[in-house]
């Protein structure tokens, strides 16, 4: 596929990196992460080969739930800059070809949010409707409580006007009432300020919680806000966090229209990842690519091994959770909510450097669009002393003295300690090791990008006889790329077919050097060593590698 086709939906085959701006680099040295400090390490980012950066909340805030209970949405938290700090991270970024997003967190305010203390006031309050109320509690399943270690219920009386107010998540975050034209307007024009200021679009926080009380027609505040971004720039895109089952989710992306959300995260897939990590064997993983519905034509699928949350299982099934509980979080402390884990991965798979290569080459090569947590090209751990899923927004790690900051740290959660220490684990380090996960995600970013097929395709399964190996296949107007992986810690075979190929071709390895030849019958075999992985493209013997993927028109 040629790359000025390819730019034109730049999402779509984009490597899209989440960060914490209070946990990634202290500019000023007041022990808390900020614009400055991230605009300071953006080459960082270049060189790894991000080209859109997801910042989690960096709005004003309480920070009674790291930055998702916010004050006011036009503005930068103090501790983290101003909007000139904020101004200047975005040329900056923009000098070296990286779109930024941020988070969408308009299901809910703080309560100290000026427009809830407004309408809390009075029962007569013009901004009364800016928020749910009922004179008793609404009724609610029990088991939609987000937080069943801190809630019970989600309905709280506000003790002074005598009525309960709707709360999806804590009782400190008061849900927006989206089925008020007044505050779809103020939405609107939140993402119109943001984006006059540079950003690409938006990752929307939970979105159905957001749309379930807009109305007769809840998807059509989507579509409103998908009209109104193209309006404002026609590249501009929605990343939807819609943990539902495929059949589900495809709604959000505007049923079949894709006028809604540009693009959904792969929940399913990410949870048969881990499953098939667990067991050693892919299937799961296989089952659900075969499963997974195709988005609308210019949507996308965004993948992920893990995100700034808990790792959520709750799309497995009860005997299904506890296969990957038993295998990654045995104890009952690296659990939370019962349905998740609050580890990242390097200390789930015992720092075994060969499965975290494997897992990172799955996430590079399956169909979709590529989504890192900050830190995970260089195999950050997490700090069990965080509270609940806090354990994993550690501080950045980029020397062997820590590096984030010449003071103490100021953050919610410190450092991780011993083997996962910044002595250990940290950037400078890994920069001039060949063989580091920094190195080896680097190459895998520059290989994604090289092959469109990936994103763009159509894929498909393929079959073979171990159960340890995945095969998938994914082509685009004349190229084809094929990924292999061994889930076992042994040796593998892997024979699958190639069909639909010309004669003469042979596949060419993306990650490491060599060329196989292609068999008239199309049946490929090759041996993988424990973890191991392959990316085989089709091509001519003497043919440029650029050239076999920008056929077409």
């Amino acid at each position: 596929m040629r790359l000025t086709h390819t730019a034109d939906l730049w999402w779509k085959n984009a490597v899209v990196y989440c960060l914490d701006v209070e946990t990634y680099k202290d500019g000023n040295g007041d022990g808390i992460g900020d614009f400055r400090g991230l605009a300071q390490q953006i080459d960082h980012l270049d060189r790894l080969g991000v080209t859109c950066i997801w910042l989690m909340p960096f709005f004003p805030t309480p920070g009674r739930d790291d930055g998702y209970d916010i004050t006011d949405f036009y503005s930068v938290d103090p501790r983290l800059g101003t909007l000139g700090d904020f101004v200047e991270f975005m040329r900056t970024a923009r000098d070296r070809g990286i779109r930024v997003i941020a988070d969408l967190v308009v299901n809910h305010t703080s309560d100290e949010h000026p427009w809830f203390r407004e309408s809390r006031s009075s029962r007569d309050s013009p901004k009364r409707d800016w928020y749910i109320w009922r004179d008793e509690p609404g009724h609610f399943d029990p088991k939609a409580i987000v937080f069943p270690d801190k809630e019970d219920s989600i309905w709280e009386l506000d003790e002074g006007s005598g009525q309960y107010y709707l709360h999806s998540f804590y009782r400190f975050q008061p849900d927006l009432n989206v089925g008020n034209p007044e505050v779809r307007d103020e939405i609107a024009r939140i993402l119109g300020f943001w984006m006059e200021l540079g950003l690409s679009g938006f990752r929307v926080d939970a979105v159905p919680f957001l749309i379930e009380g807009a109305g007769n027609d809840p998807h059509s505040f989507l579509a409103d806000l998908r009209a109104f971004m193209n309006r404002r720039d026609g590249g501009a895109i929605l990343l939807g966090e819609v943990n539902l089952p495929y059949p589900d989710l495809m709604a959000y992306f505007g049923d079949g229209n894709g006028n809604e959300v540009t693009m959904c995260f792969d929940f399913i897939g990410m949870q048969r990842l881990h499953l098939s990590l667990a067991r050693g064997r892919p299937g799961a993983l296989g089952e659900a690519l075969s499963e997974r519905p195709a988005p609308p034509k210019d949507c996308q699928w965004a993948t992920f091994v893990r995100n700034h949350d808990e790792l959520t299982l709750d799309k497995l099934t009860d005997a299904e959770r506890q296969e990957v509980f038993d295998a990654f979080a045995p104890d009952e402390d690296m659990r939370v909510f019962g349905r998740g884990i609050r580890r990242r991965l390097p200390p789930m798979l015992d720092g075994d450097q060969r499965r975290l290569k494997l897992a990172y080459s799955v996430l590079f090569s399956l169909p979709g669009t590529p989504v890192l947590f900050y830190g995970e090209e260089i195999g950050l751990g997490e700090n069990p002393k965080g509270e609940g899923r806090m354990a994993v927004r550690v501080p950045m790690q980029w020397t062997p003295a820590g590096g984030f900051s010449p003071v103490a740290e100021r953050t919610a959660v410190p450092t991780p300690t011993g083997e996962y220490g910044p002595r250990n684990v940290n950037v400078e380090v890994q920069r001039r090791e060949p063989d580091s996960l920094l190195h080896w995600i680097t190459r895998l970013i520059e290989r994604y990008r090289e092959s469109p097929e990936l994103a763009w395709g159509s894929y498909q399964v393929l079959k073979t006889d171990d159960e340890a190996v995945l095969v998938h296949r994914a082509d685009a107007e004349g190229g084809t790329v094929v990924a292999v992986h061994n889930f076992a810690d042994r040796e593998a075979r892997a024979e699958f077919v190639l069909d639909g190929l010309d004669e003469g071709l042979v596949l060419t390895d993306l990650l490491v050097d060599g060329t196989l030849d292609l068999p008239p019958d199309g049946r490929v075999s090759l041996t993988l060593e424990p973890y191991g992985t392959r990316w085989l493209r089709s091509a001519a013997p003497d043919e440029p590698l650029e050239d076999a993927s920008a056929k077409g028109s």
